[in-house]
């Protein structure tokens, strides 16, 4: 078996596979640290990286898929449109792909919202969507009620929505509305940035099943079908984060993660 089948997917609500574990780029300096980061997770076998057009790593990401030697289409690569291009998003995944040195990306995200401007600019994708630029587009950091907004006047329902997630920051009322709504629950920061990862409630959970407090909360949130992308630039905590597929948290230890937030 290939590393990178050990890693689970979730279906996206227009057919596509988005795995369930990435990595996520926020806050690595361009060049040879983002570039670093992104073979080492390729190497663990992460088919997934999550970049941003804010983050200014793009063209790093790119380099590093490009020198893997593994198939553009075994990798999926999230970018994010920022609001400074909500009146050109065409023009702002262009950009993106000419950093990236892609024809396409797989996901393309409202990094924020912009109030007055949701309906129009998600018009605006569903025709990236259309023109093949970006095989699946969904929101980040949205709200239910603006969500709401896209789904009662839009063509193509979001796919995704990306919010800052952990049991000590879990909005359960709208992972719950993405659910019932089809909508894919993507949790970045998952792993508080490394600020709570002394909690005693974790760090006793991860004695129990010989885990990391890191491996509790990936394992936490892919138990609720969420959707992972921790940062990192260790090569050892990279390689670590994957090996949350050999052991499951009990009921008990989820109710006690999900407490945290409470």
């Amino acid at each position: 078996m290939l590393k990178s089948d050990i890693i689970t997917k979730i279906k996206l609500n227009n057919g596509t596979s988005i795995p369930q574990l990435g990595l996520g780029v926020w806050l690595i300096p361009d060049g040879e640290q983002t570039e670093n980061s992104v073979m080492w997770a390729l190497q663990a076998g992460y088919r997934h990286i999550d970049t941003a057009k804010i983050y200014k790593n793009e063209s790093s990401v790119g380099r590093a898929i490009k020198n893997s030697g593994i198939k553009r289409e075994d990798i999926w690569v999230t970018t994010k449109l920022w609001p400074t291009d909500f009146f050109n998003p065409k023009k702002g995944l262009e950009e993106s792909l000419n950093k990236l040195d892609m024809d396409y990306v797989d996901l393309y995200l409202l990094h924020w919202p912009v109030l007055g401007m949701t309906n129009k600019v998600w018009k605006s994708m569903e025709q990236l969507a259309n023109e093949k630029m970006t095989k699946s587009i969904g929101v980040s950091n949205y709200s239910s009620t603006l969500i709401k907004k896209i789904l009662a006047d839009c063509t193509i329902p979001p796919a995704v929505n990306q919010i800052n997630c952990s049991p000590f920051d879990y909005p359960k009322y709208l992972h719950e509305f993405c659910i019932e709504n089809n909508i894919a629950f993507e949790a970045y920061s998952p792993l508080t940035t490394g600020s709570r990862l002394d909690d005693p409630t974790l760090v006793n959970i991860g004695q129990r099943h010989k885990k990391s407090p890191a491996q509790v909360l990936l394992r936490w949130a892919i138990q609720k079908q969420m959707i992972v992308i921790p940062k990192s630039v260790n090569k050892e905590h990279i390689n670590e984060n994957t090996k949350i597929y050999d052991f499951n948290l009990s009921q008990s230890d989820i109710s006690l993660l999900d407490d945290l937030s409470s």
